[in-house]
């Protein structure tokens, strides 16, 4: 996975595209080189080839026959490179230093190609051989070539020498894009599991910082800079919520207190009246106080401390008993449909709770007498989800993604009791533990769904079973 991983970077990329260039561009140059040298030495021995021949004609018209053989025969005895062969008109060898007319191969430029026998230490070889055979007068054929085997011998070793090096080039190249793609891969790795680790709630995480003090050092020192002024920010503003926690919260519940005894001790109706009046106008105001607490304690991340281990039949459980009373009040019917089999999740229970608690008030608050709200715990491969759904007036989709924003409120539900928040906050659970909230049309009504990806059991959808099932029928 490690060297998968190292393949499928950026940098990897870069290397491997410059290797590509730099290879073709080696391969072209090594392949002049080769060629060139090829045509040098194909010139050179066709050259030295004509020169003899000419010499050799000259020899023939000036002299005649016997000084033509003379000559062939001398330069035959004295062993040089060259094969001389002075044959009639029947091609029977009339002198030279091949034992009979070799079988020859014409090529485009006029030369003719053929493999000879030639004892080397004493052992027979076949070598390779590039002449020229011109007609003399009166039929005779003489033919002039050149030893070529070591030339072809060269041109092979250069060919084997042009594809190692390409090999090489490329199996060094990629090699070391490897080792350096794998450096800079764990330089990022550090930098994404702090950042992972900051995601997850540790603003105290801080990026390492080596002393080679190259980019990766600026980059992590600006990060760790802007980390710390992050945290500072965020501890700036844990500040400021506790103190309006403090500062606020307190006197809103002195003020309700002395609004309820204020109503027990005044006998005017009218007053009494306002005074409960004004009691439930300072319940909205805590309500959305300590929403608006909620919510940002949830962004923050500040409760991840208190993660724990407990089980959503537990908190389903306790839901449903405190709202079946206020569903049995508005005339709706609420059931509870859950497995048999535990299903531990990992979070924060109270946030948990009120978002689920959020989800089934909103529920009853939107119902219309002899609606039905099903709280279903779903289990399957892909998780773990909370699901809420009615079958009220719903939640038109295009506003759908508009909801979960914080005092968001439809016109359907203008002159319904409510803040805009609920929804907020259990966008904002979701967020915290990683879960997925959406919401769907429940033909009729709303589904509303909490997706959770990390749990401790898994079954099947089958098993799930209703809790009231009497009452829905």
């Amino acid at each position: 996975m490690r060297t998968l991983s190292v393949l499928r970077t950026q940098f990897f990329r870069i290397v491997a595209l410059y290797l590509a260039i730099f290879a073709l561009s080696a391969t072209a140059l090594l392949g002049f080189v080769y060629w060139n040298t090829a045509i040098v030495l194909d010139r050179e021995t066709d050259g030295a080839i004509q020169a003899e021949v000419t010499g050799l004609v000259e020899q023939y018209r000036s002299l005649g026959l016997s000084a033509l053989t003379d000559a062939i025969i001398n330069r035959s005895v004295r062993g040089e490179q060259g094969i001389y062969v002075l044959a009639g008109t029947d091609r029977r060898l009339i002198a030279g230093n091949l034992d009979s007319w070799p079988q020859l191969t014409l090529t485009d430029d006029g030369f003719a190609e053929f493999e000879f026998e030639r004892r080397v230490g004493g052992t027979p070889e076949l070598h390779q051989a590039r002449g020229r055979v011109f007609t003399l007068a009166e039929g005779f054929l003489l033919l002039v070539a050149r030893d070529v085997q070591d030339r072809r011998a060269l041109e092979i070793l250069l060919g084997t020498a042009l594809r190692w090096s390409i090999a090489i080039v490329i199996v060094l190249g990629l090699l070391g894009g490897f080792l350096v793609s794998r450096n800079v891969l764990a330089r990022l790795d550090a930098i994404n599991r702090t950042s992972r680790q900051i995601v997850a709630g540790d603003l105290a995480k801080r990026i390492p910082v080596s002393k080679k003090g190259d980019e990766f050092d600026d980059l992590s020192q600006h990060l760790n800079r802007m980390l710390d002024r992050i945290e500072r920010l965020m501890r700036g503003m844990r500040e400021v919520s506790d103190n309006v926690a403090h500062d606020l919260r307190s006197p809103l519940n002195r003020l309700r207190s002395r609004l309820e005894l204020a109503a027990r001790h005044d006998t005017d109706p009218e007053m009494k009246s306002d005074i409960e009046a004004a009691v439930e106008e300072t319940d909205c105001l805590i309500a959305t106080f300590n929403s608006l607490l909620l919510i940002a304690e949830a962004e923050a991340g500040s409760v991840r401390e208190s993660m724990e281990d407990f089980d959503l039949h537990e908190v389903i459980e306790g839901v449903s008993e405190l709202y079946e009373p206020l569903s049995e009040e508005r005339g709706a019917q609420l059931f509870v449909n859950k497995s048999e089999q535990p299903a531990s999740i990992s979070g924060n229970r109270n946030l948990i709770t009120q978002a689920l608690a959020n989800l089934v008030d909103n529920a009853i608050k939107y119902s219309t007498p002899g609606s039905k709200i099903i709280v279903t715990l779903e289990q399957n491969q892909a998780g773990l989800g909370l699901v809420v759904s009615d079958n009220g007036p719903g939640i038109p989709q295009q506003d759908r993604s508009r909801v979960v924003e914080r005092f968001v409120r439809l016109e359907t539900s203008r002159n319904s009791p409510g803040t805009g928040l609920g929804l907020s906050l259990v966008s904002a659970v979701a967020r915290l533990h990683d879960a997925e909230f959406t919401l769907s049309d429940n033909r009729p009504g709303l589904r509303a769904k909490l997706q959770f990806s990390d749990y401790r059991s898994v079954t099947s959808i089958d098993n799930i079973v209703p809790r009231r099932l009497a009452a829905a029928s």
